[in-house]
Formats: C-alpha cells, structure tokens, sequence
C-alpha cells in the first residue's frame, strides 16, 4: 500500500510550535515516500472544541507551509474528515467490543480512581485504574456509564517505533483498563483514533513521544477489533526555557501569535533540517 500519513490537531485551542514541529516531521515523511498526506480535525470533544479554532488551525496549518491532500477542507475518499460527524463508526465499534465482552461499564469518578489505594500514575499521567468495576461485565448495561477496555493484565505489548526504536509496556503495570467510551456519549481519544486510522488507511502515525503508552493501548484495540495496525514513528517533544513540554496554554508560542509577531516560517523552522534529513526515508 501506499504511505498514507496524517496530522490529527484537536481545536481546542490556538497550534504551538510544538505541534508544527512534530506536524512538518510527519509532512516530511509522507513527501519523502511520495505519499498522501491527511488533515483530520479531531473535534470530538464537546466542551473544549471551537469553531473558531478550527479556522484558525486551516489558516496557520497553511501559513506555516502545510500541504494536505484529503482533509475537511478538500473532502476526499475517506471524507468526512471531522471526527464529530465520524460518531457512528465509533459506535459500531464500541458495539463490537461490547458483544465480545473486551469492555465493561465503569461507574467511577475520576476522584474515586485518585482515592483508591495503590493507584499509581501511568508514564503518560493517566492515572492506573484499580479495577473496581471490572466484574460489571453485562454487555446490556446502560451506555450512560464510562466503559473500561479490559487489558491482558501482565501481557507485554511491544513495538519497534521508527523514531525512538524497540518499545515495550506491561499491561496492568505500565497502565491500566482505559476508558473508550465516556458517560455523556462521547468517544474516548484511544478509540476514535484507531477507528479513524485503520479507516482512513493510514500507514504510518506521527506524533509526540508523550503519546508511546497509548500507542500500546491502541495496539490492544486494533487487535480486539481485528483491524491492522500502521507503524509508528515518536518524535521528541519541544520545551520551554524551563523544560516544560508545549502546550496550548502557551500562548505566546501558538503559531498565530508567532505570526502576528511578524516571524516567518523559515526563521521559525530553522534548525529543525538535521531532524528532517534524519527522517527522509527513500519510497
């Protein structure tokens, strides 16, 4: 198959720096092997996504010299393109692994996780799930709950990750059971995001190293919904003068106030040439 790559911004605020970094690393991969590259606006979230931050992230995404071939503003075979009008496949899913009894209904709060003794913090900040409703396994129970992926407690999941190298994660240790659908409706990020990959043919997945842990979560789901994974490649997260990773909240390194700063793309890519040429790989 041909590589298929994807950016998969969620508008839930203005794009950083760290996001184009890791964007144009994806960008580059796809253009060195002469494949398609997808935008996918990953708005699932009902109460921190804008509209406003979706135009935003088009005309950034577009200043800073983004060329996608498929995306909500093109359509294309896999359209549509925004994860809010993509629910009923994340549904049928969810149904799936519902019947085969790969997930159960959990009825606790996040406060009754962070109380439960001997409940450690994964790698990723996720805190470890103690396993308190995991005998709640009717697969007619109400949807009105979170419901938990039940993972292969002491089963390791390893990968190779084309940026970071060979990868490998205890279930149960390294993290626990994981919420793929929540108690208002919504689809979890773990769940919606293999749906839409394995989908949209995607071959390769690039993003941030802070993301390795739910890669072996997501490897877990491809594998209960029979679906083939894509390979992937973790890039290293840009900081702050203090080491802090980027994050929307801070403002003053979004793209958009980059660029009403009168910065340019160029100036703002520079130094960033030894991480493409390392990722150029041949077709």
């Amino acid at each position: 198959m041909s590589y298929r790559g994807r950016l998969a911004p969620s508008p839930t605020g203005y794009l950083h720096l760290g996001h184009a970094r890791t964007f144009w690393i994806a960008q580059s991969r796809a253009q060195a092997r002469g494949g398609t590259l997808i935008l996918r606006n990953e708005d699932l979230d009902p109460d921190r996504s804008k509209p406003e931050f979706v135009t935003a992230m088009l005309e950034d995404l577009r200043w800073f010299g983004f060329e996608w071939q498929e995306g909500p503003d093109l359509g294309g075979p896999f359209a549509p393109y925004s994860q809010s009008e993509r629910v009923p496949l994340f549904r049928e899913a969810f149904d799936k692994l519902r019947t085969t009894g790969a997930i159960y209904p959990c009825t606790c709060s996040r406060k009754d996780v962070l109380r439960a003794s001997q409940a450690p913090h994964a790698g990723d900040d996720e805190v470890i799930y103690p396993g308190t409703c995991r005998t709640n396994s009717s697969p007619n129970a109400n949807r009105a709950s979170n419901w938990r992926f039940r993972v292969p407690d002491g089963e390791t999941i390893s990968f190779v990750d084309g940026g970071l190298g060979p990868q490998s994660f205890a279930a149960g240790t390294h993290f626990g059971d994981f919420v793929v659908f929540r108690h208002d409706d919504v689809p979890a990020y773990q769940l919606a995001v293999v749906v839409d990959d394995a989908a949209m043919a995607i071959t390769e997945v690039v993003r941030g190293a802070d993301l390795l842990i739910s890669t072996a979560r997501q490897l877990l789901l491809y594998r209960a919904l029979g679906l083939e994974s894509p390979s992937f490649y973790h890039c290293p997260l840009l900081t702050d003068e203090n080491g802090v990773r980027l994050a929307k909240r801070h403002e003053a390194l979004s793209l958009r106030a980059l660029r009403q700063q009168g910065n340019s793309p160029d100036a703002l890519r520079k130094g960033w040439t030894s991480d493409v040429q390392c990722v150029a790989a041949p077709k």
